[in-house]
């Protein structure tokens, strides 16, 4: 059994709602941390509980290993929160690594009779669907580079070699957990799956979105919203009016 202290390091609540009838579980990109979803806290607070999963390697757990292995990571998110899981209705919501994070846990969840009221994968290609990429193995520079790229980390932080120097062991080896991530077709969650993606985004095309149609034995709908990898921060009003509608209907 794991400790409150244990369930905190893991899943921050920046807004407690200890009274709310259900919950919703944040998981961050690659590179990204707990404090990305503050807003959505600060904005879904009446509705839901809402926690923002904390990765080691970063912010105040910088000084931890990040495992760089998606199965693994997701072994140790559910190990700390198993109990939690189970207290209320629970959602997630996961954005580009995230959304494989959430899937791989909502597995673990569902194995031991755990009943997800909806999984939301944003920003990521099907489980099923590999690239063959190598962001883990460039040069620190070729990290940054994809990271601008991207648009996903704050573009002054980059530039500060002091900050860089303690977050990019992390990013690498979050790089190197997904690009190396494989799930077999037909790997399936009970959970209802709802799909967001930005209809210019470079590391998910509309068709490795739709597919995962496949990993869910549950409802499905895929919503396309303007924008690229990172659609969610200009789209955030429309993603957060989607996610208080779902949980206003949770019991």
């Amino acid at each position: 059994m794991t400790t409150s202290t244990e369930e905190s390091l893991w899943a921050r609540r920046f807004h407690p709602a200890p009274d709310s009838a259900r919950q919703l579980f944040c998981f961050p990109h690659a590179g990204g941390s707990a404090s990305f979803y503050f807003p959505v806290s600060a904005q879904l607070s009446s509705v839901a509980e809402v926690f923002s999963v904390q990765y080691p390697g970063r912010q105040d757990r910088r000084r931890e290993t990040s495992p760089g292995d998606i199965g693994a990571m997701a072994d140790q998110v559910y190990e700390a929160l198993r109990e939690q899981l189970f207290a209320r209705p629970t959602t997630f919501f996961g954005h580009s690594m995230g959304a494989t994070i959430a899937f791989e846990v909502a597995r673990r969840f569902e194995a031991e009779g755990g009943e997800l009221s909806r999984l939301f994968a944003s920003g990521r290609r099907a489980p099923s669907r590999f690239r063959d990429e190598d962001v883990h193995r460039r040069s620190d520079d070729g990290i940054v580079a994809e990271l601008k790229l991207m648009s996903g980390t704050n573009t002054a932080l980059l530039g500060d070699e002091e900050i860089l120097r303690m977050i990019l062991p992390a990013i690498r080896s979050d790089y190197q957990a997904i690009e190396t991530y494989r799930c077999e077709p037909g790997t399936v969650v009970r959970a209802p799956v709802s799909v967001l993606t930005g209809d210019n985004d470079p590391k998910t095309s509309l068709d490795e979105a739709e597919d995962w149609r496949g990993h869910t034995s549950g409802s499905f709908d895929l919503k396309v919203f303007p924008g690229g990898h990172f659609y969610l921060t200009s789209q955030a009003p429309a993603v957060i009016a989607l996610l208080r509608e779902h949980l206003a209907t949770v019991a």
